[in-house]
């Protein structure tokens, strides 16, 4: 008896991973035009670095290839780590074989791109990356699509959360906190927000290389994100602006009220925030915030508001920390929260000890694992951003030290 057997060869894994969506120019000279599209990469400049990104969930072995286009030769150098090759580009749309490497750990790889020399106008142009593992059971992430304008909330980076557990049987009037950046975990983008609450949010950010804010907004009570389309009786109403604080509209996220003062807060040195919600007892609620140096008396008005339609106190206290800029979403930040307090309408102060660290979509989805958040020190730390691989697993509740001995101490008929 002939017994014939067949073998059938398995495929290899393979992952695409879009340029438009994991992609940086994490190194360009002034005026270049190197930059991504619909189509993926387009680059010109040979001192521009393009950088990719994608996470693997254990120790593997990877072949790297670039999906490309080219107009005549190009030569290019793709380095991971230590390790580089030189690969000759020629031809239209076509898989380029990179190289192969070893990751020794689960975590963020780091793909470098730089144009050597070239024939034609641009080095490449670059739809994907694609990523093959031999080895078994290999999780590759990235962000994989564009669904839900996916491209650009990846490229943003995770934004994440402390919500903080309040007494339930209070009624509040009063939250306070205080923030830390510390030093070198405030890039350009970077929102690092205190005291947000159930209508509105009061932080501090990086705007540009020689221009922070504070910034404090209130939504308004009809839904829509052009400010434009806000009923008379719906718009928030401002009662007062600090000295230097300018007001307006803001929409694109909802839409509502919002104040601006152009501050110059340093990164290592903490901050302390109040806000306060209160109903004025004729179908409106007044919001007020207010922003200053710990370790120092002065207080300094941000804004008051009025909301109209709404009759509450203080619900839903929250931190939170979200890059704006997407094209530095390979940047880490970090922020520290710390000595959290809300104050009833009696007066009386209670201290928050307790926070659920959660993310967004981004990071709930599994399109970016860089975040972080947790205990540090005596509070609260958040981190994101940067494809830094140890990674917080979210939707944990964490509880920090007392801080009673620094309870604050606020007559707050005297704040402006």
């Amino acid at each position: 008896m002939l017994l014939v057997t067949c073998c059938v060869a398995q495929e290899v894994p393979s992952w695409k991973v879009p340029m438009s969506g994991n992609a940086f120019m994490t190194k360009s000279s002034e005026g270049s035009r190197d930059g991504f599209g619909g189509a993926g990469l387009q680059w010109q400049q040979a001192d521009s670095v393009v950088s990719v990104y994608f996470h693997v969930d254990r120790a593997c072995e990877l072949s790297l290839v670039l999906l490309a286009k080219v107009e005549g030769k190009s030569e290019i150098q793709a380095t991971v780590g230590q390790k580089k090759w030189k690969v000759l580009l020629d031809g239209a749309a076509a898989e380029h074989s990179l190289g192969k490497l070893s990751a020794r750990q689960a975590g963020y790889v780091r793909l470098d791109l730089q144009g050597m020399s070239k024939t034609a106008g641009f080095f490449a142009q670059v739809s994907d990356v694609v990523v093959r593992s031999s080895t078994a059971g290999v999780k590759l992430s990235c962000v994989k699509t564009n669904e839900g304008n996916m491209f650009y909330w990846g490229k943003r980076g995770p934004s994440v959360h402390l919500g903080y557990d309040m007494p339930r049987d209070e009624t509040i009037r009063y939250a306070y906190s205080e923030i830390t950046v510390p030093k070198g975990q405030d890039p350009i983008g970077s929102y690092f927000m205190a005291n947000g609450f159930g209508e509105g949010y009061f932080g501090i950010q990086v705007k540009s290389p020689t221009e922070r804010w504070i910034l404090f907004s209130v939504w308004s009570p009809f839904q829509t994100d052009n400010p434009r389309d806000i009923p008379e009786d719906h718009k928030i109403l401002t009662l007062a602006q600090g000295e230097g604080v300018r007001v307006g509209a803001f929409g694109g996220e909802g839409s509502g009220g919002q104040s601006i003062c152009v501050f110059p807060w340093k990164a290592g040195t903490t901050y302390k925030f109040l806000n306060s919600v209160q109903p004025d007892g004729k179908g409106h609620t007044i919001y007020s915030a207010w922003f200053g140096e710990v370790g120092k008396k002065e207080w300094k008005l941000i804004a008051r508001f009025q909301r109209p339609k709404t009759d509450k106190n203080l619900t839903g206290f929250h931190s939170f920390l979200e890059n704006f800029d997407a094209s530095r979403g390979y940047y880490v930040r970090s922020s520290m929260h710390g000595n959290q307090w809300v104050c009833d309408t009696e007066g009386q102060w209670h201290e928050i000890t307790r926070a659920r660290f959660t993310g967004d979509g981004t990071a709930g989805g599994g399109h970016r694992l860089d975040y972080a958040g947790g205990l540090v020190k005596d509070g609260f730390f958040m981190r994101n951003g940067g494809f830094f691989s140890d990674r917080v697993e979210l939707n944990q509740v964490f509880t920090r030290p007392s801080t009673a001995a620094k309870k604050p101490v606020i007559d707050f008929g005297k704040l402006p």
